[in-house]
């Protein structure tokens, strides 16, 4: 059975994770509040994505070896309390820019612990002939978040400030571990089998190919996560809330009626439409003038993000072993926070020089380049 208590308690745990993540898209208007420019959000957003990436190795195992839940509670107690952090940021962004660093970083590091400690966790319980659609489904959980959060945490801002948008971003986080407390751990970690290490089944041919594709997805993201919000801003444009609220519908939607689908015919036919979805979604931003296009730009991008990031969730997993699946899951969730992270910077000084419109063309292609390690992938869902 799919849809049980538990699996009902990990899909609102993970909402509230991510709505207080999702609230952070916001965060580059902080940045240019201060003083900082394109670079500035690069780097800055980008070391919350590169914390993320450079501990997963350690994040993975913890999840291997201390189990699922207590390592999500330790992710989610770190998501609640950053926010705070924030609150004593204020003048010039040169003042304090080192200290927001350090402050993006461990909140970076409490985001990968939630990310691949919950998804790890809810895998456990999924039929595996329903690996796909229960990922995709679950997985909904977090495009619901990545809409509401933007949403929730505009209206926050402009009617009570950034002091006000920090404490709210971080209550979800908080209402996340009270609903991890009632679950039972699905893992139990037996010492005497602790499985290969991560970088042993990185080097493995299958998850060094889920690893570069991730990446690449993380790329594309990095583009429409840090830099929809100033193109909204430079063009008049609407609430940026649209656009995520168009992306999440879009994926949930997708996912209702794809996951059965990939199941069936298998995820490696339908990687390269997911690929191409997606990169199509970010460069129609280039042409968007009006409200309507935003928002049909994002709903191309969200049907293309619905695809595929359960398609390379379940072909990372599939067939592997519960004391493997923590390290797995961190080598699929650390290729997308890579890419996020190398997307964010490289982006923001390629955006300096060419603008907006640079940014998302890369981005684009960046997804698209992804066809060259799709087709190979595409018979090898068991293999090692």
């Amino acid at each position: 059975m799919l849809y049980t208590p538990a699996f009902v308690a990990m899909f609102l745990a993970n909402f509230c994770t991510v709505s207080s993540f999702g609230a952070f898209y916001l965060f580059p208007l902080f940045i240019t509040e201060h003083g900082g420019d394109k670079s500035d959000i690069g780097l800055i957003m980008g070391g919350f994505a590169l914390a993320s990436a450079l501990c997963r190795p350690w994040v993975a195992d913890m999840i291997d070896r201390l189990g699922r839940k207590k390592s999500y509670l330790i992710g989610c107690l770190i998501m609640a309390v950053m926010p705070l952090f924030y609150l004593t940021f204020a003048g010039n962004l040169a003042g304090f820019y080192l200290p927001l660093l350090v402050v993006r970083i461990v909140h970076g590091v409490g985001l990968a612990i939630c990310f691949t400690a919950i998804f790890t966790f809810v895998a456990d319980i999924i039929p595996p002939g329903r690996l796909n659609e229960g990922i995709g489904i679950f997985g909904a959980s977090g495009l619901i978040g990545t809409a509401i959060g933007p949403l929730i945490g505009e209206i926050v801002l402009r009617r009570y400030g950034f002091d006000a948008f920090f404490i709210a971003a971080g209550l979800p986080a908080l209402v996340a571990l009270l609903i991890t407390l009632s679950l039972a751990d699905t893992y139990a970690p037996r010492e005497e089998q602790p499985g290969p290490g991560f970088f042993t089944l990185l080097g493995r041919r299958k998850h060094l190919a889920i690893a570069l594709l991730s990446l690449l997805f993380g790329f594309g993201l990095a583009a429409s996560g840090n830099f929809v919000a100033p193109l909204a801003q430079a063009r008049n444009l609407p609430l940026v809330s649209l656009y995520f609220i168009a992306y999440s519908t879009a994926a949930v939607l997708i996912r209702l009626v794809g996951g059965r689908l990939a199941d069936r015919i298998g995820e490696g036919r339908i990687l390269p439409y997911a690929l191409v979805i997606t990169a199509g979604g970010l460069l129609a931003l280039i042409f968007v003038e009006s409200g309507p296009a935003f928002f049909a730009a994002g709903f191309l991008a969200g049907a293309g993000h619905g695809l595929l990031f359960p398609t390379l969730n379940a072909l990372a997993l599939r067939d592997e072993p519960a004391q493997n699946r923590g390290k797995i899951t961190g080598i699929f969730t650390g290729g997308i926070d890579t890419g996020a992270f190398a997307g964010a910077v490289i982006l923001g000084y390629l955006g300096e020089w060419g603008g907006l419109e640079l940014i998302f063309a890369i981005g684009g292609g960046a997804l698209l380049s992804g066809l060259a390690l799709a087709r190979p992938n595409q018979q090898r869902r068991g293999a090692p």
